[in-house]
């Protein structure tokens, strides 16, 4: 179907900032919002404050304290904050994604809104723009409450290092919950209702966080051969898994934390004896050379986003929005 019976001016981007701005706003006063920013701070506050408390004996021993905040294993829960994230995190962006654009077609606004000099391009884009920001204002509140309550009780201010890192887990976290975000429109455009289009963007979350390590492991035990007679074969094994593994984003968003806040970490697959070779045990890597090793995790969520986001854009070019 053509975009309008009119022609109309200018870029088919011009119509973004109003979009943006009138989303952003709907976003940022609906009680949804309240509800899921509450949410992910309350649920990401018990490992932190289970860590503080551990972390307060050993203020003396460790040259990235505050890193440790997001990282440690808290004896009294079961999860660190890292692991709690990856699990709330999409649950707040299909929250915010999910009836993005199938609303505008159940109370028959769309086509009213498209009858205006807009494009589709523009409402698209501005919708999706308008979430990726919500998201980021609700991963920013929680990392300053996180670095606050860390300088409050351990009486120590950050270092530059440890803010620069902390800003690179911001743009990573921020850039996993846009992949969901992207996935909840996709099924946003796909179906009409918005019940449909949340359980399935549940139901595809589900598979990556419970079901997915269980389908890669069955996958790379089947081909595992009756006895492994060489350390090439067992390293094609153990990347075969880990490939498997990284078609989920939250595997990626995991390795590509670790790499960022523990910067002991050196490899994000198997250690081989020549990877460390002239290597100091427990030395930290340089900022730089962390950025290097989570490089392509950066980048699959980013493309990852891009790609879903696009496939929602074709499919929403092709619709019918006549009510």
């Amino acid at each position: 179907m053509p975009r309008s019976a009119t022609r109309r001016e200018g870029s088919p981007f011009t119509g973004i900032g109003p979009v943006y701005m009138k989303e952003l706003a709907d976003n940022l006063s609906s009680i949804r919002m309240l509800v899921l920013t509450l949410f992910i701070i309350v649920f990401g506050a018990f490992p932190v404050a289970s860590s503080l408390q551990q972390l307060r004996t050993v203020v003396s021993s460790d040259a990235f304290l505050f890193l440790r905040i997001f990282t440690i294993e808290p004896e009294q829960v079961p999860i660190p904050f890292v692991q709690a994230l990856n699990f709330i995190i999409p649950l707040m962006a299909i929250g915010l994604g999910f009836d993005l654009v199938n609303s505008e077609f159940n109370r028959r606004t769309l086509s009213r809104v498209l009858s205006q000099p807009l494009y589709r391009d523009a409402l698209l884009l501005g919708k999706f723009l308008a979430g990726l920001t919500t998201l980021a204002v609700a991963m920013v509140a929680l990392w300053l409450i996180v670095f606050g309550a860390g300088l409050l009780l351990l009486g120590l201010p950050p270092r530059g290092v440890e803010v620069a890192r902390g800003i690179g887990f911001l743009v990573v976290a921020v850039a996993y919950g846009g992949v969901w975000l992207a996935i909840a429109m996709l099924f946003s455009v796909i179906f009409r209702s918005t019940a449909t289009s949340a359980l399935c963007a549940l139901g595809l979350w589900l598979l990556f966080f419970i079901l997915w390590p269980m389908i890669a492991q069955a996958i790379t035990m089947a081909f595992v051969p009756a006895e492994i007679t060489s350390l090439d074969q067992f390293v094609g094994l153990q990347q075969l898994g880990l490939a498997l593994q990284r078609v989920s984003p939250g595997t990626l968003f995991t390795e590509a934390v670790l790499g960022l806040l523990n910067p002991e970490t050196r490899t994000l697959g198997p250690m081989l004896p020549t990877q460390m070779r002239g290597a100091i045990m427990g030395a930290p890597l340089a900022l730089d050379q962390s950025l290097l090793l989570i490089w392509p995790q950066v980048t699959g969520l980013i493309a990852g986003m891009i790609v879903v986001f696009s496939a929602s854009y074709v499919i929403f070019q092709r619709e019918e929005v006549r009510a």
